[in-house]
């Protein structure tokens, strides 16, 4: 009743959403759910071949035929390239209304596997990637005197678990650009928020699935387990309309409770799951 309620309203109507990491997972879902709010989405990702697929399947959800869905393929990293292809989009389309960051990689291993590339390979997509957009933006929004800015974080962003030791820094990175953002650009009207989603089944996590240690997924089968991209953008969506800076879907948000009033407790738990997951592995 509440979505029936919300597509009629069309919340998103003549707005731009720059959506970096848009081309499949929960980027994807997201675009959907603003296009079928009434808003344009501008998708931005590496692989051309998969954000022409995405154009396909976003525009099935076009509320009218004056909508429109543009792309962008850059690498965020590349802040050089990226800087010139937005400020061409803004020429053309005017300032964003939001910017939603969903870069990120995740290929999770045992420490002893791990490379000093490794880190910043991690670093440099989860924290770099998400950060060079908002540079390039800032102006424009602090110019407008207006903006949202939405990050990606994770459950990662706030717990740490073993075979992350690359992939959770950079989510308390973000999390903590997000904090610092949210702060700093207050007078200038720009909001902030940052997802912190558990496991969602996207082709991300089935990548991660290639190296992720056994003991990582007997431990991720009792924290929640796994939620759909569409299930995640709905929730997305829900409180972004109401500007609330945390998005918790699914079991993240008690989990974010439990850890900030009772670390020890949640240190206690894991330590225990971790026994279990190597028992059951036949490791000492």
């Amino acid at each position: 009743m509440f979505k029936e309620k919300l597509i009629k309203k069309q919340p998103f109507k003549n707005k731009w959403a720059l959506i970096c990491g848009g081309s499949k997972g929960i980027g994807k879902a997201v675009a959907k759910e603003i296009v079928r709010l009434g808003g344009n989405v501008c998708v931005l990702a590496r692989d051309l071949v998969f954000l022409k697929r995405a154009v396909d399947d976003i525009s099935e959800f076009k509320a009218n035929s004056e909508q429109k869905i543009e792309i962008i393929s850059c690498d965020t990293r590349d802040m050089e390239k990226l800087k010139v292809l937005i400020v061409e989009f803004i020429d053309i389309n005017g300032i964003p209304d939001y910017l939603l960051n969903f870069v990120g990689i995740s290929f999770p291993d045992y420490l002893e596997n791990l490379t000093i590339d490794d880190f910043k390979k991690h670093m440099n997509t989860n924290f770099y990637g998400q950060l060079n957009p908002i540079l390039i933006l800032l102006p424009f929004f602090k110019e407008n005197k207006g903006g949202y800015i939405v990050n990606a974080s994770s459950v990662s962003g706030y717990i740490g678990q073993m075979g992350y030791a690359a992939y959770t820094p950079t989510k308390f990175a973000i999390l903590g650009l997000s904090e610092s953002l949210r702060h700093e650009l207050k007078p200038y009207n720009i909001n902030i928020s940052v997802i912190c989603p558990p496991d969602t089944d996207t082709p991300g996590l089935q990548e991660e699935l290639a190296t992720r240690p056994e003991e990582l997924n007997i431990i991720s089968e009792s924290w929640g387990g796994l939620l759909s991209p569409e299930k995640v953008a709905e929730k997305y969506i829900k409180e972004l309309l109401k500007k609330e800076f945390y998005i918790m879907p699914g079991s993240s948000k008690f989990l974010w409770r439990i850890m900030r009033l009772f670390p020890k407790l949640v240190h206690r738990i894991s330590d225990r799951d971790l026994r279990k997951a190597r028992k059951k592995l036949g490791k000492n």
